[in-house]
């Protein structure tokens, strides 16, 4: 989770590959179910509702079977319902100052401008989030001062330690033990 230029992608990229679990990103997943990029659909379809299709994508990928590396819309955030459902996930928070995720976000043509001043926007959300961000995030990474295979490297040895990720090595076992005695799930 973070604002966006915070490099969600980026670290889930590595992390899905290195873990060998399916990606998740809400922007390709929007842009999938709906058509359209969440930029178009802020403009067409109003931010309310474009929060709400992202919070609903979410969902949809935290029950996702096997669990996959997320990188969540920003906007997941403020929603109580989200905040409620990454309780049972491990939450990586990529915070960053505003200044500089503005300034990675102009260079990004993909990016939706919402205002002129963006340190302004950023600042803003920044302001009204992090108390949201740090109520679900398992880890903090300050995502302005390492690489994004520095960042992996820090959620991946915090990840072991948590309830969840422990027990998905526990599933795999199970679900291997029943591919090679033919109890796949097949009847």
């Amino acid at each position: 989770m973070g604002l966006m230029g915070a490099g969600k992608s980026t670290v889930a990229n590595l992390l899905s590959r290195t873990l060998r679990r399916p990606m998740r990103d809400s922007d390709a997943d929007l842009e999938s179910r709906y058509g359209a990029t969440a930029a178009a659909m802020a403009t067409e379809v109003g931010p309310d509702e474009l929060h709400a299709r992202e919070a609903l994508v979410l969902k949809e990928a935290l029950e996702a079977e096997p669990p996959p590396v997320i990188a969540a819309a920003a906007s997941t955030v403020d929603d109580p319902g989200s905040r409620s459902l990454l309780a049972s996930a491990f939450v990586v928070f990529l915070d960053g100052p505003p200044q500089v995720l503005a300034e990675r976000m102009r260079s990004s043509a993909h990016r939706p401008h919402f205002k002129p001043d963006l340190v302004e926007m950023l600042t803003e959300q920044r302001a009204r989030r992090l108390p949201y961000f740090q109520e679900v995030a398992d880890v903090t990474v300050d995502s302005t001062v390492h690489t994004p295979e520095e960042i992996a490297g820090i959620v991946l040895a915090r990840l072991g330690a948590h309830p969840r990720a422990a027990r998905e090595p526990e599933r795999e076992a199970e679900r291997e033990a029943e591919r090679e005695s033919g109890r796949d799930g097949q009847l």
